[in-house]
This record gives C-alpha cells, sequence and structure tokens, in this order.
C-alpha cells in the first residue's frame, strides 16, 4: 500500500524576516558579539588575545588596530561566535590577558553596540533580506558522479554522527556555499569542508523521497570544489599578525581519501529534513535555479571505467599524476591513435564524457573509425562543451572537420597540446594552433611529444595565489609530485622539460615524452652550454630564452660584430642594446608581413639569436646584414643561431592607471585634471558611437598594443559605421564596453599626449643624462635629464620630434622616485629613430634604472608631455634597485633544483598581492606612497607577511566578499574616479541588416558558397576553442583581442599580448585556407570568396534572427551564429563595398 503524504507548502516561497523586538542588551539574539580591548602592549600577538578570550567561547577573529600612520595604538577586538554561554564582561572585575612569560596585562574590555544587522540583501530585490550565513544540518552527503541525467553513482557516503555533524552553509556575504563534515582518517577523526562559488552553480536538483520524507538536493559541478581540512587553531598564528579568523585554520587539500581521486564532476546530494524554503528562494535570487525531479536514482554499481578497455600495460616507476588514469592490468587490446586517444582525454577531463558511460562498444566504434574523423567526433564534443550521456550517439552526427583535417598551419606555429594541472585533477585542452618558438621549430617531428603545462587554481577560480603561510602546502607538494614524476596520457609519460621566462611568471612548464634517442636531457644539451651558471635562478632563465615566443628570420644570413658596453658606477648603460643595418631591418618587415603606418620599417626589434638577447635597434652606420652584439646581451653559448624575433616598436597610446595616479597625487598633480581627463574620455567614448569623425580620431588616437584600434578605424573610413554594418556596430559597442570597464577597474585614462613605447639607448653619447649631484628644481628645465621621443605620424600626420619637459615612467610604478621628470631633445643624429624612447648614456646612473627598476632588453617606457600632468616636486629620490648577492649552489645543476626553484617561485610570488596591498594602503594611509613601511629592501625576497595584510578596503577596489565594516568609501582621487564610471555591456548587433553594397556585388556560384560554409565551419570551430579554453565569452573578443573577462590564468596585460598572438595565427591560417578555395589572393580570384564568406554568414545570422524572434527568446552570443568569419579579409570587404561591380 502507497501512502498520502500531507500537501506539500509552495516549494521556495520567500519568507519576510520575523518582526522580533529586542531589548538593546539582548545580546544573546545575535550572530556574534564584538569586544573592544583596550591598554594593550604595543607588540601583543593575535594568538594571545586568542587564547585569553577561547576559555569564554569560540573566537572566530583577532584585529589588533593600527592609526592612519601605520602604528598600533594598543587596542583591538576580538570577535565572539556564537554568543559564550554567560557574559563573563559583567562579572569579571579585571579582565587579563596573558602575555610574554606568563605575564598578565591588566586590560579593558568592553562589549560593542552591534551595527551590523546580519542581513545580506537580495541582489535582485535590495528589500528583501536573506541572513548572512544560513545552517541546515544534514544527514549524510553522497559524493559521485552523474550517469545519466537522473541516475547518480555513489562513490563515497560520509553520514552524521553525534562527534562529526554535517553542515550546509549558504554564506551570502562570499557568495558560496560551504558544506562541512566529519571523517575518520589514520583513526583520528578530521573535520572537512568544500566550498562552492554560486558564480559555479547553474541548477540544484531537488528529490522528494516518499518513502523516509526526506528532501535530497544534488549539486553537479563541472569542476572540483576547493577542499580544506581544520587544524588546530593554536597553531595558525603568526607574532607579527595584525588579524586572525578562524578560516586561518582551514588548510587547502588536494586529496582526502581515496574515493575522491577520480572525481571529475562532483554532484553532491544532501539529505535532510524538509525545512529549506529560504535557502532557496536565497540561491534564485543568485540566479541558481532549483528543480524538482521524479524518479532520480542512487546507485551504487557502475560500468568499468573505459581504461579498462583502450590501455596498455605501463612499466613505469613512476604514479601517474593525471587524475583520468586509473589503469588496469588487462589483456591487450588495439591502441588508439594518440590524437584521438589525447581528444578522448580532453572530453573526459572536462567532464563532456564520463569514462564509466564509455563502454567497449564505444571503444571499439572509435578504433573502427577512421583517426581524422574520430578525431573531429572528439573535438566536437569539446566544442559544444556539453555533457554527453548517450556516446554512442556521436558516431551518426554530421560533424564538421576539425584540427584533424584542416590546413597546413602558417610556418612561424605549431598545433601545441596542453594542460592544466589544479589541486585536485587535470584537464588537457583541445590542440589549438600557436606561435611557436626555437626549440618546437627545432624538434618539429616531435610535436605532438611536447605538452605545455599551466598549474591554476581549481577551473575558473584562476591562478594560485601565493601564502605567507603553509595553508597550501599540500597543494605546492602536488605541483612538485607533478613536475618530479610527470604526466601520463594513454601510453606516455610526459616528463619535465624546462620553462619560458613568460610562462614561468604565468606558473606554466613545458614537459617532454621522450623516445630511447632523444631524451629531455638531450633537447637541454642541444639548448646550450649552461654549465659555467651556478645559480638555479639563472640557470632557469638562460633556458627560459629558448621557450620564448618568436618568429624565425629565414630569408638572409647575418653576420656578427661586437662592441663594447658603456659601464659606470656598476650600473650598465647600455644594457640588452644592440644594432642592426636598416636593409635589415626592412628585409625583416618585408618577411614577417608588418603592417606600417608609414613607409618606413620599425626602428627596434626585441630579438633572441643563439644565447643573445635584447632588443636591436636601426643604426645607419651598420652594414648590410650586420648585427652588432654588445657583451651584456651574450647569456650563454647555443648551438643555435639563427635570428629570432619577439616583436618590434610601434606605437601605443599612453594610458594611465591607478598606481601611477596615485603616484602622481602624491606628487602635486591636482585630483581635478584626472577627473577632468575621465569626464572628456567618457563623453567621446559616448559620442563616438554616434559619430564617425570622433571614432575615428579616438581610434586612431588610443591605439592599443594590438593595433586592432586601428582596424576598426579602416572600417569606418571604408563606410561600415554609416551603413551600420552588425559586425563593425557590434565592434564599435564592444570598444565602448571593454574602454569603460578598463576605465571602471583600472582607471585606464588616456593622455592624448603621450605615447608607451619600447626604450633603447643613444648611441651618440648626445643626450645629458642623470648627475646625482643635480638640485631637482622645477623651474629649471635645462637641468633635467635628456631623451629623444619621434613619433612617426604627429598631429599633422608627419614625423614629430617631441620637446620639453615630460614624464617618463615603468608599469609597475609604485614609489614616488619611479616616475621621472626628464626633457626632450631634438638630435638630428637619432632622426632614423621613430616611435621609441631614446635615453642617455651618460650620467651617473641610467635613468630606465630609476624607474621601478627598469633596463633596455625589451622593456616598454609611459611617456607623457602633457603638461597638466607634470608634478609639483620633480625626480623624488628614486629607490636603490640593485639586487642582493647570489648565492652560487656549489654543484651541477639538475632538473630537481629547476622543479624545486619553481615551485619555490610559486608559493613566494607575493609581487601581485604586495601591489594590491600597496593600493590599499596608498589610499588609506595620511602619506599615501610616501609610507616607506610598504616598500621592499633592494634585493630582499618579497615576503608578504600578515601585518601587511590590509584591514580596510576602499570601495573601488570591490571587495565584494569583505565584512562591510571593512570597506570604506574612499574620498581620494581614485574613489572619485570610480563613482564616475558606470559599466555599459556589450550587446551584439545581430538584428542589423548586412551591408547590400556586398551582398549584391557578385552573382556566386552554388558551389563557392557552399565551400565558403565548409570554411566558416571549421573557423567557427577554431574559434570556440581558444574562447573555450581561455573563458572568453565572444568571438568579437577573439578577433578584436578586447576580451571583457577570461579564466584569469595570467593577468590582464600579458593576456593582452597572448590573445593578440593567438588571433594572429588563427587569422592567417583561415586566410590560406580561403586563398586555396578561392583559387589565388589577387582581389580578382579573392573578392567573390569573400563575397560568398560574407553572404553565408548573412544567411546564417538572418536565419537564426528570425527564429529568436519567432520563439520571443533574446539574441546571446552564446545562442546565435558567428559573424566574424568574412571579416577576415577586412580590406576587401571594403574595397568590395566601395567599387562598382556587375
Amino acid at each position: 500500500m502507497s501512502r498520502q503524504l500531507p500537501p506539500k507548502p509552495p516549494p521556495w516561497t520567500p519568507r519576510p524576516p520575523p518582526a522580533v523586538f529586542r531589548r538593546e542588551d539582548d545580546w544573546t539574539t545575535r550572530p556574534e558579539l564584538r569586544f573592544k580591548v583596550s591598554g594593550l602592549p604595543k607588540d601583543i600577538t593575535t594568538h594571545a588575545l586568542w587564547a585569553s578570550f577561547s576559555c569564554h567561547g569560540t573566537v572566530s577573529h583577532v584585529e589588533i588596530f593600527e592609526d592612519t600612520k601605520g602604528a598600533r595604538d594598543g587596542s583591538a577586538r576580538v570577535t565572539i561566535s556564537p554568543p559564550p554561554p554567560l557574559p563573563f564582561w559583567q562579572t569579571i572585575q579585571q579582565f587579563y590577558v596573558i602575555w610574554r612569560a606568563g605575564t598578565k596585562v591588566p586590560v579593558r574590555v568592553y562589549l560593542e553596540t552591534e551595527r551590523r544587522t546580519f542581513q545580506h540583501p537580495s541582489p535582485v530585490n535590495p528589500s528583501v533580506k536573506y541572513p548572512e550565513i544560513m545552517i541546515l544540518p544534514a544527514e549524510s552527503i553522497d559524493f559521485g558522479f552523474m550517469y545519466a541525467p537522473t541516475t547518480m553513482v555513489t562513490m563515497h557516503t560520509v553520514k552524521a554522527s553525534p562527534q562529526n555533524g554535517i553542515m550546509f552553509k549558504q554564506n551570502m556575504l562570499h557568495r558560496e556555499t560551504v558544506v562541512e563534515f566529519g571523517l575518520v582518517v589514520n583513526s583520528q577523526s578530521e573535520l572537512f569542508r568544500f566550498s562552492i562559488p554560486f558564480a559555479h552553480l547553474d541548477t540544484i536538483l531537488r528529490v522528494d523521497s516518499r518513502e523516509s520524507n526526506k528532501v535530497e538536493l544534488v549539486v553537479s559541478l563541472s569542476t572540483p570544489p576547493r577542499f580544506f581540512r581544520k587544524l588546530d587553531e593554536q597553531d595558525t598564528h603568526e607574532d607579527k599578525a595584525r588579524y586572525w579568523t578562524e578560516r586561518d585554520a582551514w588548510y587547502r587539500q588536494t586529496d582526502i581519501t581515496n574515493f575522491l581521486d577520480d572525481v571529475k564532476t562532483f554532484p553532491v546530494t544532501i539529505k535532510k529534513s524538509r525545512p529549506i524554503i529560504d535557502i532557496g528562494q536565497a540561491l534564485r535570487d543568485y540566479n541558481i535555479s532549483i528543480k524538482e525531479v521524479e524518479g532520480f536514482k542512487l546507485a551504487s554499481q557502475r560500468e568499468p571505467a573505459v581504461w579498462k578497455y583502450i590501455d596498455q600495460p605501463i612499466t613505469t616507476p613512476y604514479k601517474p599524476t593525471s587524475t583520468l588514469a586509473e589503469l588496469f592490468q588487462n589483456e591487450a587490446v588495439p591502441p588508439l591513435a594518440f590524437a584521438v586517444r589525447y581528444q578522448l582525454e580532453v572530453c573526459i577531463s572536462h567532464g563532456y564524457l564520463n569514462e564509466h558511460n564509455l563502454g567497449q562498444d564505444f571503444v571499439s566504434q572509435l578504433q573502427n573509425t577512421e583517426p581524422a574523423r574520430a578525431q573531429d567526433i572528439l573535438e566536437y564534443v569539446a566544442t559544444q562543451e556539453k555533457r554527453i550521456y548517450e556516446p554512442m550517439e556521436l558516431f551518426s552526427l554530421n560533424i564538421i572537420k576539425g584540427s584533424a583535417s584542416r590546413p597546413p598551419i602558417p610556418q612561424y606555429c605549431a598545433l601545441s597540446r596542453s594542460a592544466t594541472v589544479t589541486p585536485s585533477t587535470i584537464y588537457f585542452n583541445t590542440p589549438t594552433v600557436e606561435t611557436s618558438n626555437r626549440v618546437i621549430r627545432y624538434y618539429s617531428e616531435h610535436a605532438d611529444r611536447f605538452l605545455r603545462v599551466r598549474f591554476t587554481d581549481e577551473k575558473v577560480e584562476g591562478k594560485i595565489h601565493s601564502t605567507d603561510k603553509d595553508t597550501m602546502d599540500e597543494v605546492f607538494t602536488r605541483i612538485k609530485r607533478a613536475l618530479r614524476n610527470g604526466i601520463t596520457i594513454g601510453d606516455r609519460r610526459y616528463e619535465f622539460l624546462a620553462f619560458g621566462n613568460s610562462q614561468f611568471r604565468e606558473n606554466g612548464a613545458y614537459f617532454y615524452c621522450p623516445v630511447h634517442y632523444l631524451q629531455p636531457h638531450h633537447i637541454r644539451e642541444w639548448m646550450g652550454n649552461f654549465d659555467e651558471i651556478p645559480y638555479v635562478a639563472q640557470y632557469a632563465a638562460r633556458l627560459g630564452q629558448c621557450f620564448s615566443t618568436t618568429r624565425a628570420i629565414i630569408g638572409t644570413k647575418t653576420t656578427i660584430s661586437e662592441v663594447e658596453d658603456e659601464e659606470r658606477n656598476g650600473f650598465v648603460f647600455t644594457d640588452g642594446v644592440g644594432k642592426l643595418s636598416p636593409f635589415l631591418s626592412q628585409l625583416i618587415t618585408h618577411e614577417l608581413g608588418i603592417v606600417r603606418t608609414s613607409t618606413e620599417p620599425p626602428s627596434i626589434f626585441q630579438f633572441r639569436m643563439g644565447g643573445c638577447k635584447g632588443i636591436l635597434a636601426v643604426s645607419p652606420d651598420s652594414k648590410l646584414q650586420e648585427i652588432t652584439i654588445r657583451r651584456s646581451q651574450y647569456k650563454f653559448a647555443a648551438r643555435h643561431e639563427g635570428l629570432e624575433v619577439i616583436r618590434w616598436s610601434q606605437f601605443s597610446a599612453a594610458n594611465l592607471n591607478r598606481q601611477i595616479i596615485v603616484v602622481l597625487s602624491a606628487l602635486g598633480v591636482p585630483d581635478g585634471i584626472f577627473i577632468e581627463k575621465l569626464k572628456a574620455q567618457l563623453a567621446d567614448i559616448e559620442l563616438a558611437m554616434t559619430d564617425e569623425l570622433k571614432a575615428l580620431t579616438m581610434l586612431q588616437k588610443d591605439i592599443d598594443p594590438n593595433q586592432m584600434t586601428l582596424a576598426l578605424a579602416g572600417m569606418i573610413l571604408e563606410g561600415f559605421q554609416k551603413h551600420q554594418e552588425p559586425f563593425m556596430i557590434s565592434m564599435l559597442r564592444l570598444w565602448r564596453a571593454w574602454s569603460i570597464q578598463y576605465l571602471k577597474e583600472k582607471a585606464r585614462i588616456t593622455v592624448a599626449q603621450g605615447a608607451y613605447l619600447l626604450g633603447c639607448v643613444d648611441e651618440t653619447a648626445t643626450l645629458k643624462g642623470h648627475f646625482n649631484n643635480t638640485p631637482a628644481i622645477r623651474s629649471n628645465e635645462s637641468l633635467l635629464p635628456e631623451i629623444f621621443v619621434q613619433l612617426s605620424k604627429g598631429p599633422n600626420g608627419k614625423p614629430t620630434v617631441v620637446l620639453g619637459p615630460m614624464l617618463l615612467a615603468r608599469n609597475p610604478s609604485l614609489h614616488p622616485g619611479d616616475i621621472r621628470v626628464v626633457r626632450g631633445m631634438d638630435v638630428a643624429a637619432l632622426r632614423h629613430l621613430r616611435d621609441t624612447v631614446v635615453v642617455p648614456q651618460t650620467g651617473d646612473r641610467p635613468i630606465v634604472n630609476m624607474c621601478s627598476g627598469g633596463d633596455l632588453d625589451g622593456d616598454d617606457y609611459l611617456v607623457i608631455w602633457d603638461q597638466d600632468l607634470l608634478p609639483r616636486e620633480w625626480n623624488h629620490p628614486p629607490m636603490d634597485f640593485t639586487p642582493a648577492e647570489k648565492v652560487p649552489l656549489g654543484r651541477p645543476i639538475t632538473p630537481d633544483d629547476l622543479t624545486t626553484f619553481f615551485v619555490t617561485y610559486m608559493k613566494n610570488d607575493n609581487l601581485p598581492t604586495i601591489a594590491t596591498a600597496h593600493l590599499a594602503f596608498a589610499d588609506f594611509m595620511d602619506d599615501g606612497v610616501r609610507s616607506t613601511k610598504y616598500y621592499l629592501k633592494s634585493g630582499v625576497p618579497a615576503r608578504m607577511t600578515r601585518d601587511l595584510h590590509p584591514s580596510k578596503w576602499p570601495h573601488f577596489m570591490e571587495k565584494k566578499h569583505k565584512p562591510r565594516e571593512n570597506i570604506y568609501q574612499s574620498r581620494k582621487v581614485l574613489g572619485q574616479l570610480y563613482d564616475l564610471v558606470e559599466r555599459v555591456d556589450f550587446i551584439p548587433s545581430y538584428d542589423a541588416p548586412f551591408d547590400r553594397r556586398i551582398l549584391g556585388a557578385y552573382k556566386i556560384e552554388a558551389q563557392m558558397l557552399e565551400d565558403a560554409k565548409v570554411v566558416k565551419r571549421q573557423y567557427d570551430a577554431a574559434v570556440q576553442r581558444i574562447m573555450a579554453q581561455h573563458g572568453i565569452g565572444t568571438e568579437f573578443e577573439v578577433w578584436s583581442t578586447f576580451v571583457m573577462s577570461h579564466s584569469k590564468a595570467s593577468n590582464d596585460y600579458k593576456f593582452h599580448e597572448e590573445i593578440g598572438r593567438l588571433a594572429m595565427s588563427l587569422k592567417d591560417r583561415f586566410r590560406a585556407l580561403c586563398y586555396e578555395k578561392a583559387g589565388g589572393s589577387s582581389f580578382e580570384v579573392l573578392g567573390p570568396f569573400v563575397a560568398a564568406m560574407y553572404t553565408v554568414t548573412a544567411d546564417e545570422i538572418g536565419q537564426a534572427v528570425a527564429e529568436a524572434r519567432a520563439r520571443g527568446a533574446h539574441m546571446m552570443a552564446d545562442n546565435m551564429p558567428k559573424m566574424s568569419f568574412p571579416w577576415l579579409f577586412q580590406s576587401v570587404l571594403g574595397k568590395i563595398a566601395n567599387v562598382a561591380l556587375v
């Protein structure tokens, strides 16, 4: 018999908060009590306060106060949560804090009046308030995976007990779900927790059990959550720390027990009693839907993992790092082609396929499928980014051709496989085409044996942040284990090889799978002779030179000459600067296809050649194929001697940022100057959306490093803004949204009278340098150091030399002495150098060294001649950037030394944290950036101790997870600038009509339209792969490099460079394919095919728009066809649109 359950209340109905009237002294009803403690010793520790108050209740927070000068004032706040059972502050006549050697220090303690409501406003309706933390007990928690949409296979179950409860917490302040549970590990009871940011939640399934009258919640995640283990709180304090929270006792975990080892997605069921209505509504307000499901099943049995059918026995002393490779010793089976096996692991690692859904029938079908098609099928799965529960259906789909079927890639590129190792798993990525490096080019026949590996936090969390504590030691141990033991894919084990210098800063390295005749040490030996380098850091940097992203110059052979460096007072004034001839500059420009806004080639090339690095500046004295090298550029002996180019000099707009604004403000530039410039830029951006002349002026003035604003300016000149062409209007909207976002978040104010340029040295020794005995007198310009700046296009469109006083700086500028005032001079012998800043080789100290410790081997410098931004104080004494004395290792350096150095760097890479703290202190402290407390001593490794962590944050830094009392409204210049900017959403223009000038230009044959469709499908898939790999939202961001958001594995500046290279190689590759399909590259041959590309794109968009309107659906980028394909040939589209053709 079935029994009738009582009627259920309406699910997830919001309840208004109860109207409870409390007396002012009703402290028992508060979630926490805060006590102000005064009369403390100035060197009191958080541990002493924690220990003194812990006997009265659970201490959750300790904060020792400082004044705005950075000095402790003898007071602190101690928070107890939940409230203690007894009002000890009322009954104890004299409270003591136990201090050094057990000394009792009498202090004053009083209960603070509670100003917080402990209510968090709904983001949908601010009048609705929810408790900041909502806690529900649970009976059990099951870990497993989703076998089907309504079936979960349980792999491990944790049940609540009187000793170890299970708590399900919704933290509205931090916008995360936290689950705490106990486990017995090695006969000891341990407390664990995992946290899931609301942003990672989409849908929670609710299952009502009629048998048990219980409710089950199923949470399915695309990436494992972060796990923590709680340690003894008394062991988690630091003597110098100014604050401590109970979160400091939670240590990050990579493994808890074996049941977590092979979890790819992380469904969680929580069984509990019914009253969950308010939590459900709160989650809905954060766009997390609660979906009731019928017939949901929990299963404990599962099919064998796919590895049983595809793996061969591997004999290796190493334990694989890959969580995908749970290897079975089984009968021999026909192996999959490696490219297919790799792509299968891509799909499994990201959770698009689950190994328990892939049976022997799937493996057999995959083995019997032609490898290129099998790879295309699996690439399709990865591109769709959706979970597939019925994998056999994939073989009947009409899959587009992917990387397995693509034409040859550009000569300067390589097909790159990559992996992302997180604290709990590893993700493999679909191969992408990227600009290569020296090593990959030389060993191109082994290209699929190289694996680019990046170590990050869990997916979407971004870069692993360093820590001054040992709470992340488990994570760094896992990284070291991966570097030492390697990464396994099928029957291949990839071993650590080396890391490039930029790659190193982004926590990445190259791995290589050896063959018997080519081992990793063979490759390192080919790279160069490093035996004489006794320092691990320098050794690693020299190896890294060979992995710089470069383009090889193969059209000519060069001759090498040498010249001495200019050295004085312990400084090398010509450090990193060599020379090349105008002829060689022209040849490089032609071979690389460098697009210039003037007829002259670039004046400077950043390069690698053998063991040499730095820049090469054009010199009229150099002979035809001659390159002149200085000793400072020679780093090691290398077998490879070819010339390789990284980048070249070009004009980029000058932009302020928060750090530079803070320093200039401290040096005396009035706030009103910055506010006026910001307002003018905002007004110009809005006007540019409708005014072609204003748009053209801004885009040609505010040139980004990838020169994409010039491409947009070209579209305007070709009439596409006038005709409201949908791609052009979409790009203009994106540029506006991107520019405003950077104004809001980074105060990126464009300075028209300025530039961002590569630096080089004055070979003529004409310019006057910095002399230590020169007084910093603002009115006497003749005493200033001199520089030479010539723009290839000045205000009149002609080459222009900039004269007079100006600013010279380098990012990041944090100290008042980092920004120098210099004088622009005209030197006839230097006029062959354009779009670069030429600095003197005379004086007592290089002026670039005073700019945040810069040099001339490829650094960019900010030059500003806007007189409004000249500060009252000129040339504040600079910092001393002399490095600390190095200690040699004393023995040959091994790969283990390199990997230990890599992990140590990751753990101690505090510079981003220091920069963030510096900005907060600069706003809060009375002295701002002049406070010496927060600057590093020269040569001393950066260590961000807890006493240097800010306790107060200005509102413009958007620390939304911090308690409100830790956020203040900044009245200084950055707070004012932030408040003036309102973000703008990017909305593509899908519903605008396509340009009739192009659609009607040709009578296009059906076969040509079909050929264009085929290439478009491949192009769209390639764009989607880049979007998926880097967390980019739209194709427009990839095409333009104006990326609104990304995975944060790199900082925004480095990622702008990276996406620029990816976009360039993408466009070059598909242009080559279009030339092949069209039958040539001349306009007469290519024009009709480009018109066909535009036509098929217009047809796809038009059909999708009609369908969206019929359904009443929004036209969003993720559900609309891609539009950028024909704009591979922007100039051809412009010519078609502006030439009358029959």
